[in-house]
């Protein structure tokens, strides 16, 4: 292991150490809210929203979608962790919405030097209607109960602008 390789990150780190004051915290989403969006990092999810650290729980993947583990994330939320509004939140130019699966796997394995065609990378070729899916998904979850404020929107990466469609 050679930790040269990450000597910047570490050094940032130890700054951020230094000034840390959020030791202790609960762990609680204290503003009752959970956030399923893209990995994207021109997405700040607490910022976007006008929130603070320990605030929301977020989840991120490409695409943001309501995948298994995304549910998960949202049920231990829900019912262990404060959580009473969820936001799925996929964004505009999405990588995940621009190409196509064969277009992915081209330019994967091309950089891999290697076929990556048994990766699924989960396209969206209707965003809109994946937005309308993946809250459907939520909203019907048997462990997600009704009182529970589900919403999709979309955020606009470059205006920082949320939109709700759902």
């Amino acid at each position: 292991m050679n930790d040269d390789d990450f000597a910047d990150l570490l050094a940032a780190n130890a700054a951020y150490a230094e000034s840390f004051a959020e030791g202790g915290f609960d762990g609680i989403a204290h503003a009752g809210v959970a956030i399923v969006t893209c990995m994207d990092s021109r997405i700040v999810p607490l910022a976007m929203l006008g929130l603070r650290y320990g605030d929301a729980k977020i989840f991120r993947n490409p695409g943001g979608r309501v995948t298994p583990q995304a549910l998960e994330a949202l049920v231990l939320g829900v019912h262990l962790l404060g959580v009473d509004r969820i936001l799925v939140v996929p964004h505009t130019r999405c990588a995940m919405t621009s190409a196509t699966e064969e277009e992915l796997h081209d330019r994967v394995s091309a950089s891999a030097g290697v076929d990556s065609s048994w990766q699924p990378f989960h396209v969206v070729t209707d965003q809109l209607g994946a937005l309308a899916e993946d809250v459907h998904r939520v909203r019907s979850h048997p462990l997600i109960p009704e009182s529970v404020k589900v919403g999709g929107f979309l955020y606009d990466v470059d205006t920082g602008r949320l939109t709700r469609h759902v």
